[in-house]
């Protein structure tokens, strides 16, 4: 600790001594101040050039503008001229003629609309408070409008980024209101916690800091993300961070990548208002084809039959069809689709009023935003109101001021449970929705049987079924979010013209999250007396963040040839958390929804628990960034992090970060290459660090949620640990960057190699007899490897006509390096019908999954017979013939005509362990996008957009259950072409009731989960500056927008692009749980501005 602080007193002597010489010469100069903005919307430009030309018109000296636009140039001579030149825009002269304030508005070169740019243009924000150029970035960055986006019917803006920038895949955890995506940049970095990118909204981390044991019901952190309080309506860009060197200023948090949101600010101007409506109806797609209730009528006999038992219909009425029972046979003989039955329509209303405007003084921007969303699940929706109010105030030529306030205020209701739809899946057709009474008349009432064949309701038990109408309609989890967001920043220039100066950031985050849960008689079937019924429940986590940012600048007035900016930053956080969990059951009525009423309560069914933590972090960053000639460019920094989750042993770690950038369309030999606007070489190097995910891993820890004999106590929990070390994250990058042909091609590519090593794993089993559990330990080292290429183009421009095509396409390679010789490779499950492996497999990429090679189905008996290596049959001691079997001698069971058959590997006549293969993995290997725009005199715009995953797998559990037929469940189609006599050719086993092994884990319900879809078509059209006017409005656009139309794949369900749910554990896996599906939407926009 002794050798950083020595380093930091060195680092602040540098900035101190060179600020004075920088004042020595600034003393001697006059100043020119400033802004540009953009002639057409008024907004500042980031990145323009500025620069003083003397009498012969050569250049004397140059700035760029900073992030509002602003620029502070010292001249030689009050009679010289200024120049501000943008790519893209008309440059312009200015004569001094002893002005110390010229302000300028640039036009754009092209009277057309601007095209989607996704790399950046002006400026590489990556939060630290440095102003590089675009130009000038030595890092792998990509940046992308949200005014691109504002077509589409995003409930948070992550929902409308998916395949538009490169590196970065976006999957939904569901199609349900209010779901969150998992973001993954380049690749999964960690096999333990959360995996997830950390969010900087304006400047500051913006978290979601929920207490780990907070119950979401059947939500989770991340379907409760923290982008779904941030109103898309209100963003200006967002910025992707990917390699090492630009993540490096955020430190730990940022191990996971880093997406930069900038929120919209006030211009200069009159005050100017925007209404935005965006109404969307959403239908769900096809869902997988299912028996009808005839055809699961003969299944389930035949079922029985295949085991040897005829179905017994005296006990099974379920199928006994007698009219003279009117109740049973009116109530068990209809056709229903269960799936049809709990899905609806959706629809969506989106409005936002916003305001900005401003003097030179003072500028600001406000808005307010209100959501409504009805799921394409019943019993689903999402409530949203948000406030955003920015304030910039300049209190003098030095000084100024920034303040942020936001507010969000979300209500989200969800399904009692998650099986819902695979429920509804299963759930016997003939059974009628609502029931008949003994007469044969239908009654208002849910068919909500005490129990039948399939069973009866059970709490937290997926096997048991339950009227999924009825579950819908009536079961509910809620999800209710409070937000508030102040930020301030005060700015100081310790020195004229920005060369050096000081930000001060204080953010102040306050979170309240609410979880409640009822789950009444109806929905269930079951007794009133029973813990089953009035379950109520109330989830409450609240916390509350401090951040703070000081951040040193030091922009010395060197020469043209020369340029320098440093930056010492010095960041806290401090977050504490607390939750409140309650349980109870069986209230005395359905309308007793608090669980404080009083119930009936026994084992687990009540519960009052409380729980509280509190995590700090320091971090102290220097980076510097030098250029030279304009061509060689390096930046170099190093950031201490110290965080209060590791022992005195680790509590502070040291990354460095190196990168650098060689402009070749710079040197001399490249003058006759007038084609060539920029051509550049990128190279990066950089470490980040990730802590653990649980407080207090140094102390030993109990708990207090046990009994013995009646009798409350309390039991070890975690074992202290002083030495976790930080899971370490080295990447390597280096990229090419083309802008081509007065950047008609822009171009990015990129490759990179990211090793994480000292894998942090927090749940490694140890003897009960230590008292604990679990510990967490450092385990190994993973590596992740891919290109990155991003590509737009303006394939024809004029007066009238412009049209462009964007294209990205990225790969990622995930493997496993090595895993500790003491740590467990596998999760230990017990083979068996529906179970699939999980192994940390060196070689092989986290998420694989493992398990039996389906090679059809038996024809006949002769087809069982056991063969060896060389196709010989195997024989027994004496000399009989040996049938294949599973799991033998701990299992009994051989194969028969019908059954499925699985691939032998090792030639043993038996299907155990040793028969396990890799079947796949999860990671998508390419993700991406593209399509076209083209747009007609300005005024109307036509665009599409394609996204796309390649070369990845799914375990499709709604497969393995809809085929199985293994119990009551109802099928799909399928299994019509089931084998059911000797000689049947086909591979979809026999139908067998509880019994057999026709389902085990195996390739047969993996599938290629490779897409393209055709994710959005859009018509846009700008109403002209006369019409406008006669409509007393400053500008209107309509749109409409249609998305999801068509997806392109192999996959056997009802949509493939399904993603990780929650945090990462060392053996979890996708799977395709039958959750609601995204939507086919239509959506209608119209934007007015007064």
């Amino acid at each position: 600790m002794t050798t950083y602080l020595k380093m930091l007193a060195f680092l602040i002597f540098t900035v101190i001594v060179g600020s004075e010489v920088a004042l020595a010469q600034g003393s001697q100069r006059i100043i020119v101040k400033g802004k540009i903005i953009d002639s057409k919307d008024k907004q500042p430009i980031i990145g323009v050039s500025v620069v003083e030309l003397d009498k012969d018109k050569r250049t004397v000296r140059g700035v760029m503008t900073d992030i509002d636009g602003n620029y502070a140039l010292p001249v030689s001579d009050p009679k010289n001229s200024i120049q501000i030149s943008y790519i893209g825009y008309k440059s312009v002269v200015q004569q001094l003629n002893d002005r110390t304030v010229i302000n300028v508005s640039l036009v754009s070169t092209s009277n057309e609309l601007t095209a989607i740019v996704i790399t950046g243009q002006r400026s590489v924000n990556n939060g630290s408070g440095l102003n590089i150029d675009a130009r000038n970035s030595t890092t792998a960055t990509t940046t992308i409008n949200a005014k691109d986006l504002e077509e589409l019917s995003a409930q948070s803006i992550d929902q409308a980024l998916q395949g538009r920038m490169p590196g970065v895949d976006f999957g939904a955890s569901s199609g349900d209101p209010g779901a969150g995506m998992s973001i993954r940049i380049r690749g999964t970095s960690s096999i333990n916690g959360s995996a997830e990118p950390l969010i900087v909204l304006d400047g500051m981390p913006y978290e979601t800091q929920i207490p780990s044991d907070f119950n979401f019901g059947t939500a989770d952190e991340q379907g409760y993300a923290q982008l779904l309080n941030i109103a898309p309506s209100d963003i200006k860009d967002i910025t992707v961070l990917k390699d090492a060197a630009s993540t490096a200023v955020w430190g730990a948090r940022a191990a996971n990548g880093v997406l930069v949101i900038n929120t919209k600010r006030g211009v200069l101007g009159k005050p100017s208002f925007t209404y935005n409506l965006r109404a969307t109806v959403q239908k769900q797609p096809e869902a997988i084809p299912l028996l009808t209730g005839d055809q699961y009528s003969n299944m389930i006999p035949e079922a029985w039959n295949n085991r040897g038992t005829p179905l017994n219909i005296a006990f099974n009425q379920e199928f006994l069809y007698d009219p003279q029972t009117l109740q049973t046979f009116y109530n068990y003989s209809g056709n229903n689709n269960w799936i049809d039955a709990i899905t609806q329509l959706g629809h969506t209303q989106d409005h936002n009023v916003s305001m900005q405007g401003g003097g030179e003084k003072a500028r600001y921007y406000a808005s307010v935003g209100y959501l409504n969303s009805q799921g394409t699940t019943i019993g689903t929706d999402l409530n949203r109101v948000t406030t955003k109010v920015n304030l910039d105030y300049n209190v003098s030529n030095r000084i100024r001021f920034r303040s942020d306030f936001m507010y969000t205020h979300v209500n989200n209701t969800l399904n009692y449970t998650n099986s819902l739809r695979g429920i509804a899946y299963t759930k016997m057709p003939n059974m009628s929705i609502l029931e008949f009474d003994e007469f044969g008349n239908q009654t208002p009432n849910y068919h909500s049987p005490l129990s039948n064949i399939q069973g009866s309701y059970i709490e937290k038990d997926s096997r048991f079924t339950y009227n999924p109408l009825a579950m819908a309609n009536e079961g509910s989890s809620r999800l209710y979010g409070e937000r508030i967001t102040p930020k301030f920043q005060l700015q100081y220039d310790v020195l004229p013209n920005n060369v050096f100066l000081t930000t001060f950031d204080l953010q102040f985050d306050i979170n309240n999250t609410k979880a409640k849960s009822f789950l009444p008689q109806v929905a269930t079937g079951r007794p009133v007396t029973e813990t089953n019924v009035n379950r109520a429940s109330d989830n409450d986590g609240d916390s509350f963040s401090v951040n703070t940012k000081l951040n040193f600048i030091y922009q010395p007035l060197l020469s043209e040839k020369h340029k320098l900016q440093s930056l010492l930053s010095f960041q806290t956080e401090d977050n504490q958390g607390i939750g409140q969990n309650i349980l109870t059951a069986n209230t005395a009525s359905s309308l007793l929804q608090d669980p404080s009423n009083p119930g009936r309560t026994q084992n687990g069914d009540l519960k009052l628990e409380a729980s509280g933590g509190q995590q700090r972090t320091l971090g102290i960053v220097t980076t510097h960034q030098y250029s030279l000639l304009d061509r060689y460019i390096i930046n170099a920094g190093v950031r201490l992090d110290g965080n209060s989750r590791f022992g005195k042993g680790n509590r502070y770690g040291l990354f460095p970060s190196f990168s650098g950038r060689w402009r070749i369309s710079g040197e001399p030999f490249m003058k006759n290459a007038k084609f060539v606007d920029d051509l550049s070489l990128r190279i990066s190097y950089g470490q980040s660090g990730k802590q653990p995910s649980k407080n207090y891993t140094f102390y030993n820890t109990y708990k207090p949620s046990v009994s013995y004999l009646g009798v409350s106590g309390i039991i070890p929990d975690a074992i202290g640990l002083d030495n976790l070390k930080w899971e370490t994250n080295t990447g390597r990058n280096i990229g090419l960057t083309a802008w081509l042909w007065k950047s008609k091609v822009k171009m990015d590519l990129d490759f990179y190699s990211n090793k994480i090593t000292d894998l942090l794993f927090e749940g490694l089993q140890v003897p009960n007899y230590t008292g604990y559990s679990a510990i967490a330990v450092n385990v190994g080292t993973m590596t992740n490897k891919g290109f990155e290429v991003l590509l737009n183009t303006i394939p024809y421009r004029s007066r009238k006509l412009l049209v462009t095509f964007d294209f990205n396409i990225a790969q990622n390679i995930n493997v496993i390096n090595s895993v500790s010789e003491y740590y467990p490779r596998t999760d230990g499950k017990a083979i068996g019908n529906g179970v699939y492996r999980a192994y940390l497999q060196e070689g092989n990429p986290f998420g694989s999954f493992y398990g039996f090679k389906f090679n059809g189905v038996y024809t006949n008996k002769d087809a069982t017979i056991a063969r060896d290596k060389s196709g010989n049959q195997i024989v027994g001691p004496n000399g009989q013939i040996v049938y294949m079997k599973y799991n033998y001698p701990a299992n009994q069971y051989t194969f028969q005509a019908g059954d499925a058959m699985y691939e032998d590997v090792n030639k043993d006549g038996n299907i155990n362990e040793d028969d396990i293969v890799y079947l796949g993995n999860g990671n998508p290997l390419f993700t991406g996008g593209f399509g076209p725009s083209v747009t007609i005199n300005g005024n109307l715009k036509l665009q599409s957009f394609f996204s796309f995953k390649m070369g990845h797998d799914l375990i499709n559990r709604t497969l393995m259950s809809t085929t199985n037929m293994y119990g009551y469940g109802n099928q799909s189609t399928i299994v019509l072409s089931r084998w059911r006599n000797p000689g049947d050719i086909t591979d979809v086993p026999r139908a067998l009731y509880g019994d057999g092994y026709n389902w085990l884990g195996s390739d047969r319900y993996v599938s290629d989960a490779s897409f393209i879809r055709l994710k959005s078509v859009t018509a846009r059209y700008n109403l002209s500056k006369a019409l406008s006017t006669k409509l007393h409005v400053k500008n209107t656009s309509v749109f409409v927008t249609a998305e999801n139309l068509v997806t392109w794949t192999k996959y056997k369900g009802v949509d493939p692009d399904v993603s990780a749910r929650g945090a990462n554990t060392p053996f979890s896996f996708i799977v395709d749980d039958a959750l609601t599906p995204p939507s086919r939407n239509i959506l209608l926009g119209l934007s007015v501005g007064f």
